[in-house]
């Protein structure tokens, strides 16, 4: 009686690829190690919790490097079904490396910040919070189903909104948590309607069956399932900070603590831009004359507000120089939205991704390190506004040119030329797919960044007004600016680089 049981059983039991699935779960591991051993170390021991941090990041990094070889699946339906839960493919590589390396650049960042505000920041939790928003990172890109999709979605914004709430006593802090709260909650309700309108009209989750089966939906399905697509574009929307869905941005960056600011910045985007093209381009490409002008559109909006309202925060006034690349982010968030509109009207879709995939290799590099110079100079004046920028140059005159490099990089002007042509990659796949006047909008806006971006720069090399500050370096804020400093610098002497990285078999 039990012998034909033993091969029905054996045939519901999947095997599961542990090389495959290796850097988010090595983050995962990485942030319980670090909650139970907050329990037994003393305070003085403390700072060991960032440097385990810091070492399990890496390693979650270092194992992209077996899986270069070719793609790799796991959780997968049995033939002749063929679908997957998990696939590590080119794309997938690319974005984990965003994430991870912004997420250990990070970490570099916060060492330096939970020394300064020890009595308001615990350091178990912090570090806990910020490795599980890794690993849901991570999981991102690599999810071809609906489901891992919005559970790796939700694994990287959770804790995401306690990290910017998570200094003790700050009214500003707790304010900034909220707005993100609200704005995420509702972006993932919109999100879980939409697909849930998707399944009930395809019978499917997974990315690949929902692109040949929406195809075909019977006609009384035929509402229900573009309701669906819609609402689930709009849900990723709001992941990606597009406007109208940008209002949270400005006021959560200033409230949160400044590491958490740039987290945000870099591998809050690369969530939000990675769930976006696997559901357009992966899931709903047969509605793509319908996302395609709508991204567009909203592309356009995004880089006039974003830089619209970075152009509002003058240097002669006492504004945060954090809320300035706040809405610096809104801006280059629509320049990333500009090749994922593209690949709508294109015949081959990876192109254009890649060129969106690129930008945000760049982007990832240069903010963080702005960010960078922005923590130092926070350690000393806690406003941390664009006035206390002035005479830079004259206390610390390699941070001041490194500040100098990136914001150039920003502008996409020389020296920073890995800005320059990404700009020129994302101009060049807006013109490729017949979006001339879109083409003409990111080039109006780039001049408008201009300003901004300039001023910022010529205000280092000012004299100071009054006694200037000395700024003390320490070794993970030195790391941390000498990571993307010399990323920078090699990107901007072979830039062709990035574009080949990014762009090579993507799906």
């Amino acid at each position: 009686m039990s012998a034909p049981a033993q091969p029905l059983a054996q045939s519901l039991v999947q095997s599961v690829d542990w090389l495959a699935i290796a850097p988010p779960t090595i983050a995962a591991v990485a942030a319980l190690a670090v909650l139970v051993a907050d329990l037994f170390l003393p305070e003085s021991r403390k700072p060991l919790l960032g440097w385990t941090s810091v070492a399990g990041l890496t390693a979650a990094a270092l194992m992209l490097l077996p899986l270069l070889d070719g793609d790799r699946s796991t959780f997968c339906l049995p033939a002749p079904a063929r679908a997957c839960s998990y696939t590590a493919d080119h794309f997938t590589l690319v974005v984990q490396f965003l994430v991870l390396g912004g997420a250990l650049l990070t970490a570099l960042l916060s060492m330096t910040s939970l020394g300064d505000e020890r009595r308001r920041i615990p350091a178990g939790e912090y570090w806990f919070l910020l490795l599980s928003s890794a690993a849901g990172a991570a999981l991102l890109p690599a999810s071809r189903d609906l489901a891992t999709l919005v559970v790796a979605l939700e694994v990287a914004s959770l804790p995401a909104f306690a990290l910017v709430g998570i200094r003790h006593g700050d009214r500003r802090s707790s304010e900034a948590a909220l707005k993100f709260f609200l704005s995420s909650v509702t972006a993932t309700a919109v999100t879980l309607l939409g697909i849930s309108f998707v399944y009930a009209s395809t019978g499917t989750l997974y990315l690949t069956q929902v692109a040949q089966r929406v195809q075909h939906v019977d006609g009384q399905l035929h509402t229900l399932a573009q309701t669906g697509v819609v609402l689930t574009l709009v849900g990723f929307a709001f992941k990606t900070a597009a406007v109208p869905f940008h209002f949270w941005v400005p006021d959560t960056y200033v409230g949160a603590p400044l590491p958490i600011a740039a987290y945000l910045s870099v591998v809050g985007k690369a969530v939000g831009f990675s769930g976006l093209i696997l559901v357009t381009v992966v899931a709903f490409p047969s509605y793509a004359d319908a996302w395609g002008p709508a991204l567009a559109a909203l592309a356009a909006l995004t880089m006039t507000v974003g830089n619209a309202g970075a152009l509002r925060q003058r240097a002669t006034r006492a504004y945060s120089a954090v809320r300035l690349l706040a809405w610096s982010s809104v801006g280059q968030a629509g320049y990333l939205l500009v090749p994922i509109a593209a690949a709508g009207y294109s015949e081959d879709p990876r192109k254009a991704i890649g060129s969106t995939v690129a930008y945000a290799l760049m982007y990832a590099a240069v903010n963080l390190g702005a960010f960078a110079v922005a923590a130092l100079v926070g350690r000393t004046k806690s406003l941390n506004r664009l006035s206390d920028y002035r005479g830079l140059y004259g206390t610390n005159p390699v941070t001041a040119l490194l500040l100098a490099f990136f914001l150039l990089c920003l502008a996409g002007l020389p020296p920073g030329v890995i800005g320059l042509f990404a700009k020129v990659t994302v101009f060049s796949a807006a013109v490729d797919a017949g979006l001339g006047w879109l083409a003409v909008v990111m080039a109006v806006n780039v001049v408008i960044a201009l300003f901004y971006y300039l001023q910022w720069t010529a205000l280092l090399f000012r004299a100071p007004e009054g006694a200037p500050a000395r700024h003390r370096l320490p070794a993970p804020l030195t790391a941390a600016l000498a990571l993307t400093g010399a990323l920078g610098v090699v990107l901007s002497g072979a830039p062709q680089l990035v574009l080949r990285f990014a762009a090579t078999g993507l799906f």
